[in-house]
């Protein structure tokens, strides 16, 4: 009798889960073959994919393995092995074997040779219609009814769908729109399935600027700078200022400690060196220059190479006693404190993190207690950086949920 399965989500982790039990029907009779289809909220599948990949799809990055890993911070140990499986090395020629070629950027990230997801997702969704896996799109995910039958909402009305095997792979909670957006949380929680609250992870956050410089200042880039908070090791990059705070790569790079502080205690501060190649003693030597008919604004400009919008930063955040005097500007230019008041919502936010506990799932990703119910991706309690660790870890839980799911119905059979 052939076995059915039902994957919810058609994001990176639901495909590759289901590429690999299609894999597996290659290799085995008619009789053990398995019905695997795929059930999406939205239209078409891949949507957040697709928007990862609008600015160029980073899909992974070239650093050693042992690095890689030690991005996911506190959750390294569960992906660890996900990662050994099938890291960015893996993906690289699972890609290729697509017809798509890749590249390293200066970065060390990796992108195709195109710069765009499209063509990668038209090639994989293909090659897996091909193996015979079936969409049902427009199809939301309700729960479970009494009879253990998978309930959905679609355009026709509510369907049920018996299952052998399932594999959840409904993403986060952040971009809505495109069909992340946590609404699973409370149906798993009420079967009793251990959940961490989802919060924002690579997010913006808001900053009590004056009126003044939030409108001079929203959108304007700050670049060259270097940041860190609560311990954390120093970050170099740039960000951006919006009209109620600070986003951009270097934020997303200390979102987690921040967004941990402000839990914590209320209130998170960032400090900020605006001018990463010079040191203390030498910005204030330069500084405490006499400035002869000079106004200040100049002085910071042809002393310590500081004007626009970080010449802004300072005078929204210093005294005018601090900005007068050589050592104390000089201090504020190297760790400028700012102090950031709320993460933005969590649909702003690229990621989130939190979602279904390691504890609960045994290491095929199948949930203790509930046999035959596997999961994958975003919805995972993990985190990561920008960079092309959220994808690859996407990648690869699905991958460990397929094929957990095949060795699984195996044993039933």
């Amino acid at each position: 009798m052939m076995q059915r399965v039902a994957i919810i989500g058609g994001g990176p982790a639901g495909l590759m889960a289901a590429e690999m039990l299609a894999a597996a029907n290659a290799t085995v009779s008619t009789v053990n073959r398995k019905n695997i289809q795929i059930f999406e909220s939205m239209p078409s599948v891949g949507r957040k994919f697709l928007m990862a990949g609008k600015g160029g799809m980073n899909i992974t990055h070239s650093e050693p393995l042992a690095d890689f890993i030690g991005r996911y911070g506190e959750r390294a140990t569960h992906i660890a092995p996900l990662l050994d499986a099938f890291g960015p090395t893996q993906l690289r020629e699972w890609i290729h074997g697509l017809g798509i070629d890749t590249f390293v950027g200066t970065s060390g990230r990796v992108f195709p040779t195109d710069m765009k997801a499209a063509p990668l997702l038209r090639a994989w969704l293909h090659r897996l219609r091909g193996q015979g896996v079936g969409f049902h799109v427009r199809h939301r995910w309700l729960g479970w009814a009494p009879d253990g039958s998978l309930r959905f909402a679609t355009p026709a009305g509510e369907i049920a769908v018996a299952a052998d095997a399932v594999i959840l792979a409904l993403g986060g909670g952040s971009w809505a729109k495109l069909g992340s957006d946590g609404a699973w949380v409370p149906t798993l929680v009420d079967r009793g399935i251990d959940v961490a609250p989802l919060k924002p992870a690579n997010c913006g956050f808001d900053v009590a600027w004056s009126p003044y410089f939030s409108a001079r200042f929203a959108g304007a880039p700050v670049k060259a700078v270097s940041a860190h908070c609560h311990g954390q090791p120093e970050k170099k990059g740039e960000f951006n200022i919006t009209a109620t705070g600070i986003e951009g790569g270097l934020i997303y790079a200390v979102s987690a400690p921040l967004r941990d502080a402000l839990a914590r205690d209320g209130r998170a501060v960032l400090h900020l060196d605006l001018a990463p190649g010079r040191s203390l003693e030498k910005l204030t030597a330069d500084l405490a220059r006499p400035r002869g008919r000079d106004s200040l604004a100049n002085h910071l400009r042809r002393h310590a190479g500081i004007e626009g919008v970080k010449a802004g930063l300072l005078r929204e955040f210093c005294s005018a006693e601090t900005m007068n005097m050589p050592s104390r500007l000089a201090a504020a230019i190297k760790a400028l404190p700012l102090v950031v008041t709320a993460t933005r919502p969590l649909d702003e936010a690229i990621s989130t993190a939190g979602g279904v506990a390691f504890a609960g799932l045994d290491e095929n990703l199948m949930l203790r207690g509930h046999p035959g119910v596997f999961c994958a991706g975003e919805m995972l309690d993990w985190e990561a950086p920008t960079g092309g660790y959220l994808l690859t870890a996407c990648f690869a839980s699905g991958r460990a949920a397929g094929l957990g799911a095949t060795r699984w119905l195996d044993a039933a059979n």
